[in-house]
């Protein structure tokens, strides 16, 4: 299987002391584990922080039978329907309760599968428990909010060195396993650009690694990035080259693309455009919390650049 090869999965924690997590939080999903009760959940946070790990480790970790849906891939009511009552409507052959793990639930339509959902909930009550992961948690209907316990995956201020840490030397123990070579120095860059998204940083030093060794040459830097391509594709309104230069430039963070067109922004543009421009930077940069597709909502600000603002 694939799966197998994927270090995200090869390496994902089997138990909640193996999670690298606040000790807050850790110590609140420990006891659960303790007491062999783990209520209906809605674990709420940015991606790649640990929410489905958490899930599953608390259920491996009782030996519960379960089975996760995601909500963005078969997120539709009659999916829901036929899953979840074929799955909760046996007995489990562990014994005790079933769970049912909802990824992705903040895809559910609002209107119809969320209200499904809660009625799921109180039909398969005393056979079978729901957890929930989601990035925001405000598209969550209230009736769910009130039918579980919401936790969420906060790192505070406090927490961050020290859980960057934690996972600098989950890293290291892995690439030691994987026998790839490696500057402890480009490690750190890559957790601290991507962090706290676990899954990205694993993801990225997997593909980083493909040649056996990680060093600073196979880091692409933003600040090595020149704008002058993609000004110069803005201003001559070459719109099937701009597609291109952002096809091409994925793997770099939007919102450091945004930043270094704000920071060449009197380079490039005529002054009295530069305050449209900071409205426009700053409207697709909020809106990239919320993009299905970051290449899309990119694009999209560099079309409206193109077509709104003047350049000199």
């Amino acid at each position: 299987m694939l799966d197998q090869f994927l270090w995200v999965e090869k390496y994902r924690p089997q138990t909640i002391a193996d999670t690298i997590l606040p000790a807050d939080l850790k110590a609140v999903f420990q006891q659960f584990v303790d007491q062999g009760n783990i209520p209906n959940l809605i674990l709420s946070g940015s991606a790649g922080v640990g929410k489905t790990t958490v899930a599953r480790a608390m259920l491996e970790q009782l030996g519960c039978d379960y089975i996760i849906i995601n909500g963005s891939m078969n997120g539709n009511i009659d999916t829901l329907r036929n899953e979840i009552l074929n799955f909760a409507s046996s007995i489990s052959l562990a014994g005790g309760r079933k769970y049912v793990i909802l990824d992705e639930a903040d895809y559910l339509n609002a209107n119809s599968t969320q209200p499904a959902l809660r009625n799921f909930m109180e039909e398969f009550s005393r056979n079978c428990g729901f957890i929930l992961t989601c990035n925001f948690k405000n598209r969550i209907i209230e009736p769910l909010h009130s039918r579980c316990s919401v936790i969420d995956f906060k790192i505070s201020k406090s927490d961050m060195a020290k859980l960057a840490g934690q996972f600098f030397k989950r890293v290291q123990g892995i690439l030691e396993s994987e026998n790839i070579t490696f500057d402890k120095a480009t490690v750190a860059e890559v957790i601290q650009k991507h962090f706290p998204d676990w899954r990205r940083v694993l993801n990225e030093l997997q593909r980083y690694s493909a040649t056996g060794n990680i060093d600073a040459g196979i880091l692409t830097n933003m600040t090595e990035v020149s704008v002058n391509v993609l000004m110069g594709l803005l201003k001559e309104k070459n719109f099937t080259e701009i597609r291109k230069w952002v096809g091409e430039n994925t793997d770099n963070d939007q919102n450091v693309v945004m930043r270094s067109i704000y920071d060449s922004a009197s380079k490039y543009f005529d002054t009295p455009a530069i305050a449209e421009l900071i409205l426009i930077l700053s409207k697709y940069q909020y809106q990239a919390a919320f993009a299905a597709d970051s290449e899309i909502n990119l694009t999209a600000c560099l079309v409206e650049i193109m077509m709104g603002v003047s350049f000199k």
